[in-house]
């Protein structure tokens, strides 16, 4: 993955799950959402979780503290969702994404 995409980011992340370190890829875009007012990014994240069935557990379990950084100082707490077809886990937040983005946000959670 290439950091050429025009909107949004994609290339490497850290996904912090409950402390541990892992490197991902992403793909990653935001959105403002005019029925709550709030920005929500989501995007998919690129890990080998089936040779680590903890880290899928762990990925899944709503308790687990999940974060994911961008560089050294862009971070944001996460949600992981369902796993597509290829394996790339769904990651989605509210509020300022650990992205930068073209224009600032509207909310600054």
């Amino acid at each position: 993955m290439a950091d050429d995409h025009d909107e949004g980011y994609r290339g490497p992340a850290i996904l912090s799950v409950d402390g541990r370190d892992l490197p991902v890829q992403v793909v990653l875009d935001a959105r403002h959402e005019p029925q709550d007012g709030r920005l929500h990014w989501f995007g998919r994240a690129v890990l080998d979780a089936a040779a680590d069935p903890e880290l899928h557990s762990a990925l899944t379990t709503a308790t687990s503290r999940i974060e994911l950084r961008v560089g050294d100082e862009r971070r944001a707490a996460a949600r992981i969702g369902d796993v597509d077809p290829w394996g790339r886990y769904r990651v989605t937040g509210l509020g300022t994404p650990p992205f930068p983005l073209d224009e600032s946000p509207l909310d600054e959670d």
